[in-house]
């Protein structure tokens, strides 16, 4: 299995507690995590637990709700941990209009900034978005995420369903894609790929699993975004990477196919996603 998206440099773990997670990660079946930075801290501890853990991989980014915090210095330092060598993409960046932490024009002004890091790079980009789907999506195209260019990066992707709908690869990735299916749907023809989280396990979330139904697999990652977004059985304590299997359990009964080929499915898009 592959936690595509989890804050194992959360800081609100202690040293014990992360001790505990990354050993329960170790006797586990998950052959990947990808540790998600959202601050500059968290990027550079993202970076430590690669370089430190086998099954470890990073991405370093700003999250929106820390927009207000970032200048040039801010920027530099996130493109200078973006060249270490298991740091597969920038992220996760975006908006969150649901908070509002950040002023909206400062955190568009440095979503901006950084989709134009990652394509300075030609990195994958880990988007975070909460109620702005509309804006999001604008400010993507604008910058050029979905461009013939970018695409022309990335080798396109194979398979009957990538023929049907576009083998365009732009890297984009949503990640806890809370969207409607026809948002997803256009998301996937323009080129990005949708993760899926704990919420898809929640007996009234229709909408998720509308989009897992729609979408075909090959385009789907599996995340925990823990330790938040705890999926059923566990929902109300503090989510962890090896929960990752009741999400993945989910798509699979969603999907009509067995666990087994939700794992590798699901393991193999993100190795492709992420370049590993």
């Amino acid at each position: 299995m592959f936690d595509s998206h989890a804050h194992i440099n959360n800081d609100s773990y202690t040293d014990e507690e992360r001790k505990t997670l990354i050993n329960e990660i170790e006797s586990s079946d998950l052959s990947y995590v990808m540790d998600i930075g959202f601050d500059l801290e968290s990027s550079k501890l993202a970076v430590l637990h690669a370089e430190r853990f086998p099954w470890c991989y990073a991405a370093v980014g700003i999250h929106p709700h820390d927009a207000q915090a970032m200048d040039e210095t801010v920027l530099k330092e996130i493109e200078k941990l973006a060249g270490e060598d298991k740091v597969k993409a920038i992220g996760e960046i975006g908006l969150d209009f649901h908070y509002d932490n950040s002023p909206r024009d400062v955190q568009e002004y440095w979503f901006r900034r950084q989709i134009q890091l990652a394509n300075k790079l030609h990195m994958p980009i880990v988007i975070h978005s909460r109620d702005a789907d509309g804006k999001t999506m604008d400010i993507l195209k604008e910058e050029g995420a979905f461009s013939e260019e970018r695409c022309g990066w990335f080798p396109p992707r194979r398979g009957k369903n990538h023929e049907k709908y576009g083998n365009r690869d732009a890297r984009v990735l949503l990640h806890c894609f809370s969207g409607s299916k026809e948002l997803g749907m256009e998301y996937i023809r323009l080129g990005a790929t949708l993760s899926i989280a704990g919420p898809v396990t929640y007996k009234n979330n229709r909408k998720t699993t509308e989009v897992v139904e729609a979408v075909p697999v090959e385009y789907l990652l599996a995340e925990t975004d823990s330790p938040y977004l705890t999926p059923v059985p566990f929902r109300g304590r503090p989510n962890k990477p090896v929960y990752v299997e009741h999400t993945i359990r989910r798509i699979a009964l969603i999907k009509g196919i067995s666990f087994e080929e939700a794992s590798a499915v699901t393991l193999e898009n993100a190795k492709t996603f992420f370049g590993i």
